[in-house]
């Protein structure tokens, strides 16, 4: 079963070009500082039952393109092919927000086409991703993700969020190699209004003039870079 935590009924943002409802997952394997979502990391009751899900699903399919599985971190749920297969059967597109800390399931999912849109965030260059998101990474691991995600014939982007107390320009570049050749890279700018470390709360932003200064730098590496 997979665990969900909260719905968005309607979303102009979430899915590019599309009209979706937004389902999020429960549960992240991750603790990023600046988690914009920390319900979600160590969720507590109440979670939404499955045939809830479906039945508000069913009740804006005429009205949506498709819908976005988010987190938490949505591939740590087994029975998330099924449950996409379900929405699929819907005549639905699917989007799949990831980590990429489970290449076996972003496998399964691009081998049996059942996604149309995946979003993989990459926190960090390599040898930094344990300072950000404070646990024990395998690094093969998103590695494999990436190249999965990269030749699985699937639309996609990479995404990348940014804030001056853990990325610098450096670091950016060490992710434009990582991911060179790439279709899209999003860089997103930091949001503090709430943050699984509240202590980021008054963490400053990169301003726009530097964003657009690091989307710059990056183009080199991607087919597109662009900055939210």
């Amino acid at each position: 079963m997979v665990i969900v935590k909260g719905i968005i009924e309607s979303s102009f943002i979430d899915y590019p070009g599309k009209i979706s409802l937004v389902v999020f997952t429960a549960g992240c394997n991750f603790h990023c500082h600046y988690c914009h979502n920390p319900e979600l990391v160590n969720p507590e009751p109440p979670f939404m039952a499955e045939d809830k899900v479906f039945k508000l699903i069913d009740n804006k399919k005429e009205w949506i393109d498709g819908v976005v599985i988010t987190g938490g971190e949505p591939t740590l749920h087994q029975d998330l092919p099924l449950f996409i297969k379900k929405i699929k059967e819907r005549g639905l597109l699917v989007k799949l927000d990831t980590n990429g800390s489970n290449p076996e399931m972003i496998k399964e999912l691009t081998d049996s086409k059942i996604v149309d849109y995946l979003a993989m965030d990459v926190k960090a260059p390599l040898e930094k991703y344990e300072s950000v998101t404070q646990i024990k990474v395998k690094t093969e691991d998103l590695k494999k993700s990436i190249q999965l995600i990269k030749e699985s014939g699937i639309d996609y982007e990479f995404r990348t969020t940014i804030l001056p107390s853990l990325l610098n320009e450096k670091d950016l570049v060490k992710i434009g190699y990582l991911l060179e050749g790439s279709k899209l890279l999003v860089l997103q700018s930091f949001r503090n209004e709430v943050t699984l470390d509240e202590s980021y709360n008054t963490q400053p932003s990169y301003l726009k003039p530097e964003m657009e200064h690091f989307v710059r730098v990056l183009k080199p590496y991607f087919k597109k870079v662009i900055s939210r």
